[in-house]
């Protein structure tokens, strides 16, 4: 028989299990496709929603890495940022039961899971069943720390966060960070949010039942190498950090470029160096139609060139935006902060966003909205130099107006600005840094194939 021909024997089959929104998909299938890469004897079955399917099924992946679906148990993902409490609890509830049912019809027989850590009831479901689970933190690894060390703010009683009476107050006893004001703790530590940082920490508890913690962080960065040290000693499972998992890959890769894409990189092409402002606010809108207003009129009073990936509101603004620049629904992010045009980006921090602004060496803008995003505005800012804030404060009700922007923008985009000079020169040092990690032998290969050899030996269940 043809060895060429034959089937790969599988040792090892790794069930993935996302949170269902694509901050979370994204960097949980670019680990899968990383892992796959490096072995042809595991078989990765990648699990989502029926509706997911349809949206990412026709995605080019390795023959080692398989679609498996559950019912459309969950409100549509088109619908995700009108009510995210509810949506947040159906993944809760609703997901567990049909998750298990997948596991009984899976062949060969699952031998370890990798879930995302918010899916806490996946690692009840691996526990129950004698399979190890990987728990998946697709946030800082600095993030993960606050939220492992909070009973320190309880104890120093910073807690809960009052914007207006301790926001600027800094701390400096969570271990292995710098100091952070109150402020820039993630939002779920306002006074206002207690209930859902009370279910946040105890979904967060769990993940000392799993038998692995990954994280998808640059580990060599300043804020982030600390805080994985401290955490290794304290915690009994093993940690891995597997550097930016964006799609680097695969970034040289046209194949699925459609006409679309074309467009807006032959665009870009004709622009000058750095001159381009790259923009978006993450994969579903949480900026009142107000404020994107505002920020369109300040565009177009700044004269400044831009790519702005406006999702539904693209037809509503292009009018209001000028004519320096084009609006897409949707591009190919990591190629276009790559692309030799682009001199920033005005991000809402999303952590996949900015590992990718920092492999390109892009400084950015930063507009946090939720969540992790705004502890990483102030490392973008603070830590790493390699960005400025486009408002000063979370919680602040009033619109950044279109003046402010303009002039925000101008200043961000001079390439003689000695500000920007400097920020550029910082922004290529992670580059490099970055570039290093993910090199053959660097820390990310090297945890990768260590995940790897572990979790072929897995026992069958």
């Amino acid at each position: 028989m043809d060895s060429a021909n034959m089937e790969p024997i599988f040792t090892s089959h790794l069930v993935a299990m996302p949170y269902p929104g694509r901050g979370h998909i994204n960097p949980m299938m670019n680990l899968c496709k990383l892992l796959a890469s490096r072995s042809n004897h595991l078989l990765i079955t990648f699990v989502i929603t029926e509706e997911w399917l349809g949206l990412i099924g026709s995605q080019t992946k390795p023959a080692n890495i398989r679609f498996a679906t559950i019912p459309n148990v969950l409100p549509s993902e088109l619908g995700r940022g009108a009510d995210m409490v509810r949506f947040g609890e159906a993944v809760m509830t609703k997901m567990e039961e049909p998750f298990e049912q997948l596991l009984d019809r899976l062949d060969p027989p699952v031998t370890i899971i990798m879930s995302d850590t918010f899916l806490y009831w996946a690692v009840n479901v691996g526990n129950q069943r004698n399979i190890p689970v990987a728990s998946l933190w697709i946030m800082p690894a600095s993030v993960f720390s606050i939220c492992y060390h909070s009973e320190l703010l309880v104890e120093n009683q910073d807690l809960p966060v009052d914007l207006s009476v301790n926001g600027d107050k800094r701390v400096d006893y969570i271990p292995g960070m710098s100091s952070i004001r109150l402020a820039d703790l993630p939002p779920l530590f306002y006074k206002n949010m207690q209930e859902i940082l009370t279910k946040v920490l105890r979904w967060i508890s769990y993940v000392a039942k799993a038998q692995y913690l990954v994280f998808s962080s640059i580990f060599e960065l300043e804020v982030e190498a600390p805080v994985i040290n401290d955490l290794k000693s304290k915690m009994s499972i093993p940690i891995f950090c597997f550097g930016p998992l964006i799609p680097y890959f695969n970034i040289g890769d046209n194949a699925n470029a459609s006409e679309t894409d074309i467009n807006y990189l032959k665009w870009l092409d004709l622009q000058p160096q750095c001159s381009v402002l790259y923009i978006s606010l993450g994969s579903f809108l949480l900026v009142s139609s107000a404020q994107m207003d505002e920020f369109a009129a300040g565009l177009r009073a700044s004269g400044v060139r831009y790519l702005w990936v406006a999702r539904g509101e693209t037809s509503r603004l292009k009018e209001t935006c000028g004519e320096s620049g084009i609006m897409v629904p949707w591009c190919d992010q990591l190629k276009v902060l790559c692309h030799p045009s682009i001199g920033g980006f005005w991000s809402h921090c999303g952590w996949n966003s900015t590992m990718e602004s920092i492999f390109a060496g892009v400084p950015l803008l930063t507009f946090p909205l939720i969540m992790d995003q705004v502890p990483i505005s102030k490392f973008v800012v603070e830590d790493w130099k390699i960005g400025w804030k486009v408002r000063r404060e979370m919680g602040n009700a009033s619109l950044v107006r279109s003046e402010e922007i303009a002039e925000l923008v101008q200043r961000f985009m001079d390439l003689e600005n000695g500000e920007k000079k400097e920020m550029v020169r910082k922004a290529r040092e992670l580059k490099e840094i970055t570039r290093q990690e993910i090199a053959e032998g660097g820390s990310a290969e090297t945890n990768l194939d260590a995940f790897v050899r572990n979790i072929l030996k897995c026992p069958d269940h």
